[in-house]
């Protein structure tokens, strides 16, 4: 069973078992809200104490479930990423072509319509970039942009599922390949005609760099600065959703020469299926000779980098608990003034002939419709963050990383998720009031 369809049968169970306790009790339902609406102050206060605190849980939960949906859109259960054996991160890995290259030649590597294998290789870099006065925000002075080169775009972009969504591929001859004249301007000097590398970005780094440039997104023709060089925008991958949306990439000797990592990092190879991939994969780590490596499927490869988000997910959970007990006391705290209130009301219903349970029934009601409505506010006041951006770290915990532009999600899940919380918080917390006003006698009550 997903967890999509447990969240929704606790909170439709949760839900029946209010209505069965709504009629069995025999107190009107409406006596309740009516006495919830005659307080209204206090009502009011508590119900935006859980609209505030499920609202922020659930923009903490988008946070990891964005970058949980990055990393599932990232990989592809029929790629395999191959590394240098103890390599904890693309970045530390160090692969020879020669060394590597007949990998290109096992039976499961797939292959295009002209019998060439769909492998990409890759060196895979990060640069510390300062950023303008202008477009900082906060104390952020610098960012780490994340560079690869590719030796065969085209190829690369279908081994990756990657299209372009405007321009056109880096050109990688070795006459001048990559490489074209533009006219730059900048303030305080006269226009001039520089050489640019040419290089194709995920939206979310065009994005992101956009703003140095006083322009809400870099477009294919723009030129912007990257270690000491000019650089020109050749396309703009449609990679929306994966972690390819926070990189650039430009042709490989280029980028080996200028950022000094000679060597390739990665070597990503395409198979027919899943089941292809895993034993591929396995061959190659038991049966390569020449170089001692590491192949992953690179959906696992992902799923390890999911080490970030499990931190971030304990840490939200702990605040949630924590969080969890300020929701008990508050909610207790007001259905005890309730029932200080209204000793003399519950006296009355008893003598006319409402049980003691039906008076337990009547209070904790109250307080699940206090915190349900709480918790419904909150979601849709949380929900607001969907589709905001935000970058992180994504880690295997061992060193390296990858910083990534990520999209907050709130979906259905979490929206059970929030309403689930607020009512568990609401039954928990009027629980005990519930059995205090159950307890009141009726004579004593009405002195």
């Amino acid at each position: 069973m997903s967890l999509f369809s447990v969240l929704a049968t606790s909170l439709i169970s949760i839900v029946g078992v209010t209505i069965l306790l709504a009629l069995v009790g025999k107190v009107p339902i409406n006596y309740s809200i009516r006495n919830l609406i005659v307080r209204w102050p206090i009502s009011l206060m508590t119900a935006l104490a859980f609209t505030m605190v499920i609202g922020v849980l659930i923009v903490m939960l988008a946070f990891v479930n964005g970058m949980y949906k990055l990393t599932e859109s990232s990989g592809h259960p029929e790629n395999i990423i191959v590394l240098s054996d103890g390599a904890t991160d693309e970045i530390f890995s160090n692969l020879g072509y020669s060394d590597v290259s007949e990998i290109e030649f096992n039976p499961g590597v797939s292959r295009d319509e002209l019998g060439k294998p769909l492998t990409s290789w890759e060196t895979y870099v990060i640069v510390n970039q300062p950023i303008p006065l202008h477009a900082r925000k906060g104390d952020r002075r610098r960012r780490f942009i994340q560079v690869r080169g590719i030796l065969d775009p085209a190829r690369s972009g279908k081994v990756h599922h990657l299209v372009l969504k405007s321009g056109d591929w880096f050109s990688t001859g070795d006459a001048g390949g990559g490489v074209r004249e533009v006219t730059v301007s900048e303030p305080g000097k006269e226009p001039r005609k520089v050489n640019a590398t040419e290089a194709v970005l995920g939206q979310g780094i065009a994005k992101e760099i956009g703003p140095d440039y006083m322009k809400p997104s870099l477009e294919v023709g723009d030129v912007f600065n990257m270690g000491d060089k000019y650089w020109v925008v050749a396309g703009i991958m449609d990679s929306g959703g994966s972690t390819f949306d926070s990189e650039i990439w430009a042709k490989w000797k280029t980028v080996a020469e200028r950022f000094g990592k000679v060597t390739y990092t990665t070597l990503v190879i395409k198979t027919e299926s899943k089941e292809v991939a895993y034993a591929t994969a396995s061959d190659i780590v038991k049966n390569f000779k020449k170089a001692a490596l590491q192949a992953f499927v690179e959906t696992d490869y992902y799923d390890k980098l999911n080490n970030t988000n499990k931190q971030f997910l304990v840490a939200i959970l702990f605040v949630a608990a924590v969080v969890a007990i300020g929701g008990v006391f508050g909610i207790m705290n007001t259905m005890f003034a309730a029932i200080s209130q209204r000793s003399k009301d519950i006296g009355v219903l008893r003598i006319v002939g409402f049980a003691p349970w039906q008076i337990l029934v009547s209070f904790f009601l109250e307080a699940i419709l206090l915190s349900f409505f709480g918790g419904v506010l909150g979601c849709i006041v949380g929900s607001f963050a969907d589709g905001f951006t935000a970058s992180s770290i994504m880690s295997s915990g061992a060193g390296g990383g990858k910083n990534i532009l990520l999209r907050l999600t709130v979906d259905m899940k979490l929206i059970f998720s929030g309403i689930l919380f607020a009512v568990a918080m609401g039954m928990v917390g009027g629980f005990l009031p519930a059995i205090s006003a159950m307890r009141i006698k009726p004579l004593e009550s009405l002195r």
